[in-house]
């Protein structure tokens, strides 16, 4: 490996972890530091002669930002039709306002959503109409809030869409929809077994003060919700066609960012929505937020610090593949509670291609990352952007979820979650499935 020279090294670890900084302060939106970052990455790569904008534009996976806007739209169009409010208050109703049952309801349909959607727009979509509901019947929104951003991080490991991370990692490691679906979802399902009866005993208290109202759930009308049920029977047929595709698109040699592309372009032919409304449609700052982290991790990678992590973890890799695979999934757990799981993921994907070109057989850290960084993010408020978008919503509705009130929870959470993880990882190891 080529020496690694010093200033260029610390001028890129400088843009790192000062964007680093930057967005865990939350003084300036995290986009606006991603996008300050990549651009003194270029300034400062280009002065120093490690990078360029050449080399900048080649490092941004467009794969990742074609998936994210087409689900983006896809889930938009479905927002604007009432749908999701539609299934809440079924599912008020069902659970005739009994505070745990709806916890658990709401909870699974969340996770549910988090593995066919994404979990960032799943949260966007069902915080606030919670929070209504929570309003109507008397019963604390907290609970439910925590609950659904924790099982939507858990329920979106589950498959290739379900989280920004495992969209991430399955662009650079060239895994199909039905690898991650194969390989990740019995692990996610058997954490969510596992991490429901924590939730209930931790939010006992606070879910045995509310008071079961069957009166006002049985009056909600889950009907009048649904605003547009024409439009929503066209991109339901759209969105399955759109999972169809990614099941099929390894046979096809269709990348998941061209399926996603196809089905928003199929939705917005057939419904036609006016211009604004898609536009609004589209967290733009979210596509910006990672285009300009893929910059400034490829300057990181330009200066080589990413193969002295990799010869890091190669070193480990002596020890035994599973011994590597189980470090590295505790690691990305506590990383990712601390810095955000995104840019965490974004960080360790070069490493463990470094490694793969070493030819070492790295199969099953691909998965111990995305199990470690997708349960880790629910350590923290900031660990996921899913939890980001939970504090946003609750703060918005008059509900605001303070961080010991997420702690309390998450801590216990992830520690299972990853106790469940391991112990999986381990299973599939030893029968030879990773």
């Amino acid at each position: 490996m080529e020496p690694i020279k010093l200033v260029p090294a610390l001028a890129a670890a400088g843009v790192f972890l000062l964007t680093y900084a930057g967005i865990l302060s939350e003084r300036i939106h995290r986009t606006i530091v991603s996008v300050i970052g990549a651009v003194a990455m270029i300034v400062l790569g280009t002065w120093l002669g490690f990078y360029s904008d050449t080399r900048a534009f080649e490092s941004i996976d467009f794969n990742t930002i074609a998936l994210l806007f087409g689900m983006m739209v896809l889930v938009g169009l479905l927002e604007k039709t009432g749908l999701f409010a539609h299934l809440a208050v079924k599912v008020g109703k069902l659970t005739r306002g009994n505070p745990a049952l709806l916890m658990v309801t709401l909870g699974l349909l969340t996770a549910a959503l988090s593995a066919v959607l994404d979990n960032v727009t799943t949260m966007i979509v069902v915080a606030p109409v919670t929070i209504s509901i929570a309003g109507v019947l008397g019963i604390r929104a907290v609970p439910l809030l925590l609950s659904e951003a924790i099982l939507s991080n858990i329920g979106g490991v589950a498959t290739l869409i379900g989280d920004p991370p495992n969209i991430l990692i399955a662009s650079a490691a060239r895994l199909s929809f039905n690898d991650v679906l194969v390989h990740l979802a019995p692990i996610a399902l058997m954490t969510v077994v596992i991490v429901l009866p924590v939730l209930l005993v931790l939010f006992r208290r606070q879910l045995g003060t509310g008071r079961s109202n069957r009166d006002v759930a049985s009056a909600l009308d889950a009907k009048a919700a649904l605003t547009d049920p024409r439009r929503a029977r066209r991109v339901l047929i759209v969105l399955a066609g759109t999972i169809a595709l990614y099941l099929l698109h390894g046979t096809l040699h269709i990348g998941p960012g061209l399926v996603a592309l196809m089905g928003a372009a199929a939705a917005l032919l057939w419904v036609r929505p006016p211009v604004e409304e898609l536009i609004r449609s589209v967290h733009w700052d979210i596509l910006v937020f990672f285009i300009g982290l893929f910059v400034i991790v490829g300057g990181l990678s330009a200066v080589g610090l990413l193969s002295l992590a990799a010869n890091a973890i190669g070193a480990l890799t002596g020890q035994g593949i599973l011994v590597t695979a189980i470090v590295l999934l505790w690691a990305s757990a506590i990383l990712s509670a601390i810095v955000d799981n995104i840019p965490f993921t974004m960080a360790m994907i070069p490493v463990l291609l470094t490694l793969a070109a070493r030819g070492i057989e790295v199969g099953p850290l691909w998965w111990a990352l995305a199990i470690g960084v997708g349960f880790g993010g629910n350590g923290t408020p900031i660990g996921s952007s899913a939890g980001v978008v939970t504090l946003s919503a609750a703060e918005q509705g008059g509900t605001p979820i303070s961080v010991r009130q997420w702690l309390r929870v998450g801590i216990p959470v992830t520690f299972a979650s990853c106790v469940v993880g391991s112990a999986g990882l381990a299973l599939a190891v030893w029968l030879g499935l990773f």
